[in-house]
């Protein structure tokens, strides 16, 4: 028994530490509570003969003591080193860069800053699935058998079974009319694909915000005020927009809305730009989720958060978004 002391004790003397992560796997060796060599000697001191107990307990308190003792040492040699690496740094040495802080990136900035709008609007937030039935992302929004939306082409099809990558996020709209009915003040954000041609101008997938009022009494004349105020919000007090006349099949009147757009460099110093469609919800879409549609009217409205992103921000190629270039994101 005292043969095992004597060989932790030479263990201890030996033992060479040059790191704080060495001397603190030393101090775990050694004086760990639950498992540490001399700790386990303690426990053991109930199995000794009643003669040689005390001789065995002070011989064990003796290896504490020099295990402590070394384990300052050791520390102390530890700092001490950190210490005098810190006096070898040259300060007339230039800094280290330090590492690069990421940004927000400009469809999240522009589609957070559009959802606050509405917020403050009364608008709540819905979001539902990027992968559709033919039911909700066509059929319930009035589109008939043979529109062009539903061909191949236009619209990226996940089975055989009429189910498709959502191209709007007007199917959620149908979705929270399902659940609760008129009297809803909503806006849906979120991911949109279309089977496009990629180019400066259009990509096969983009972002899209929507939004739905229905309530007793609504007119084209809400409609128009709060596209306005939202306007003034993004562009600016002074801003220009108008309404030209359009069809969408879920709303009935239609309508786009353009802003102008000062542009210097254009022989009619600026130009009309596109940023949204609207209109009132057709009375057939009222119908497919149970709204009846002599009590409620409501409006809707759509628009590309790339677009709104690409005229807040100068861009002019929406493929910049995508290809995460950091050259073109530092500057957000």
């Amino acid at each position: 028994m005292f043969e095992v002391l004597d060989d932790i004790r030479r263990e201890i003397e030996a033992a060479e530490v040059t790191s704080k992560e060495a001397a603190e796997a030393f101090r775990v060796r050694f004086l760990g509570r639950k498992s540490g060599r001399i700790t386990e000697l303690f426990k053991q001191m109930k199995s000794v003969s009643p003669e040689e107990r005390p001789r065995y307990g002070q011989e064990v308190n003796a290896l504490k003591e020099l295990a402590e003792q070394r384990l300052r040492e050791f520390e102390e040699r530890a700092e001490q080193s950190v210490n005098g690496a810190a006096r070898q740094i040259d300060l007339t040495l230039p800094g280290r860069r330090p590492v690069p802080r990421g940004s927000i990136h400009p469809i999240t900035q522009t589609l957070e800053d559009i959802k606050s709008i509405f917020e403050r609007f009364g608008f709540w937030v819905a979001e539902g699935p990027e992968i559709e039935t033919d039911w909700y992302n066509f059929t319930a929004l009035n589109f008939p058998p043979d529109h062009p939306a539903r061909d191949m082409q236009d619209t990226f099809f996940v089975e055989v079974d009429r189910v498709v990558l959502r191209t709007h996020t007007s199917p959620v709209q149908i979705r929270v009319m399902e659940e609760l009915g008129a009297n809803v003040r909503v806006i849906v954000p979120g991911r949109v694909y279309r089977n496009e041609a990629i180019s400066y101008k259009s990509f096969c997938l983009f972002h899209q915000v929507e939004g739905l009022y229905v309530d007793e009494g609504v007119t084209f004349a809400d409609l128009k005020h709060v596209l306005h105020l939202f306007a003034q919000a993004v562009f600016g007090d002074d801003v220009r927009m108008r309404f030209r006349p359009s069809f969408f099949p879920f709303t009935e009147p239609s309508a786009e809305v353009d802003i102008w757009w000062a542009d210097d460099s254009h022989p009619d110093g600026g130009r009309w730009l596109e940023i949204l469609g609207c209109g009132m919800v057709d009375p057939n879409v009222f119908e497919a989720v149970g709204i009846d549609s002599e009590r409620y009217t409501g409006y809707a409205f759509g628009m590309g958060v790339e677009r709104i992103a690409m005229l807040r921000y100068g861009i002019d190629d929406i493929r910049l978004f995508y290809e995460n270039d950091i050259r073109f994101l530092n500057q957000f």
